[in-house]
């Protein structure tokens, strides 16, 4: 079943311009929703988790909404609050030629 945000994006994508930026903004879409997951998937709320890794709530909110640019060092310590390990890959693209 698809909303009207889905069907709106299906058409939008469909312009290469829209499509690379969309794709560019991937990466942090997916981290940005990897946090959310993780912790509600830990069963904690931003304040515990504050409280865990002396990181400010609103620090921790600015993330999940996407307005705040997280350090390596600041997910590694938002994952062991979560009693989670950061993994970060590397993975091909499908665009590149193999040759």
């Amino acid at each position: 079943m698809s909303n009207k945000f889905d069907d709106f994006l299906k058409e939008q994508l469909k312009d290469p311009e829209f499509r690379e930026e969309y794709e560019a903004l991937q990466p942090e879409h997916a981290v940005i929703q990897a946090i959310i997951d993780a912790r509600k998937d830990s069963g904690l709320t931003q304040k515990e988790l504050a409280d865990k890794t002396g990181i400010a709530q609103g620090d921790i909110s600015k993330l999940e909404r996407g307005t705040a640019n997280p350090s390596l060092k600041t997910l590694q310590r938002l994952a062991a609050g979560m009693g989670k390990v950061l993994k970060i890959e590397f993975l091909p693209d499908g665009k590149m030629m193999h040759g």
